[in-house]
C-alpha cells in the first residue's frame, strides 16, 4: 500500500511540475478576462461614477477631471441610481470621458498580455503595462480616503479595516503577481528565440 501511494504521489508531483506552462497561459487568460470585462464596464455610467473617488484623490490622475476633490462627495450616486443634476455634474467633470478612455486602455492591456501566448514581445509590453496599472491601482490605498472604513461611531474604522472600495483595490496584488510571472515568461521566451 505504501509503495502504491508513493507511486501515485510521484506521478502527481510530475504532473504538477509539468503544468507550469498551462498555469502561465491561464494567468494570461485570467488577465484578459478581468481587464476586458472591467474595461468594458468603464463605458457604463455607474462604473465611471464609482471610480471618481480614486481618480479625484490621486496625485497622478486627478488632472483628468475638471473638478477638485472632495467636491465629488456631494454628487456621488449609488450603483443603479439616477439623478439628472448629479449626472450633469459628472459630465462637466469629464467623469464619463475619462472612464471611456481608461476602459479602452485597460482592455488593450488585457489583449496585449493574452497575445503573449503567441507573440512574446507583445506579451512583454502587455505585462509591463499591467504591472504599471496595478501599481497605480494599489496607490489608491494611500491616496483615497474611501478605501478605509469611516468613523461612524462603531469604534471600528481606519487602517487596517478595508471598506468595499479598499477590498476592490487590495485584490490587485494578485494581478500584480500574475503580471510579474507573465512578464518573466515573455522575457524568457524572447531570450530563447534570440539564442536560437
Amino acid at each position: 500500500m505504501t509503495a502504491k501511494f508513493e507511486q501515485l504521489y510521484e506521478r502527481f508531483l510530475r504532473t504538477a511540475a509539468s503544468s507550469q506552462r498551462l498555469g502561465i497561459h491561464l494567468l494570461r487568460a485570467a488577465i484578459l478576462i478581468v481587464f476586458v470585462w472591467i474595461g468594458g464596464l468603464k463605458f457604463r455610467n455607474y462604473e465611471a461614477e464609482g471610480i471618481v473617488p480614486f481618480v479625484a484623490n490621486s496625485p497622478f490622475m486627478s488632472f483628468f477631471y475638471a473638478k477638485q476633490a472632495p467636491e465629488y462627495r456631494q454628487f456621488k450616486l449609488r450603483e443603479g441610481e439616477t439623478d439628472p443634476v448629479k449626472h450633469a455634474w459628472h459630465v462637466e467633470n469629464r467623469t464619463y470621458a475619462f472612464s471611456h478612455g481608461l476602459g479602452i486602455l485597460i482592455m488593450a492591456i488585457g489583449v496585449l498580455t493574452f497575445l503573449g501566448i503567441f507573440f512574446p514581445k507583445i506579451g512583454l509590453a502587455g505585462a509591463m503595462l499591467a504591472i504599471v496599472m496595478t501599481v497605480g491601482t494599489l496607490s489608491f490605498l494611500v491616496t483615497t480616503p474611501e478605501v478605509w472604513v469611516p468613523d461612524l461611531g462603531s469604534g471600528e474604522y481606519g487602517f487596517p479595516l478595508l471598506s468595499g472600495a479598499g477590498r476592490l483595490v487590495i485584490k490587485d496584488t494578485v494581478i500584480l503577481a500574475g503580471a510579474i510571472v507573465v512578464l518573466a515568461d515573455s522575457a524568457r521566451q524572447i531570450l530563447k528565440r534570440q539564442n536560437k
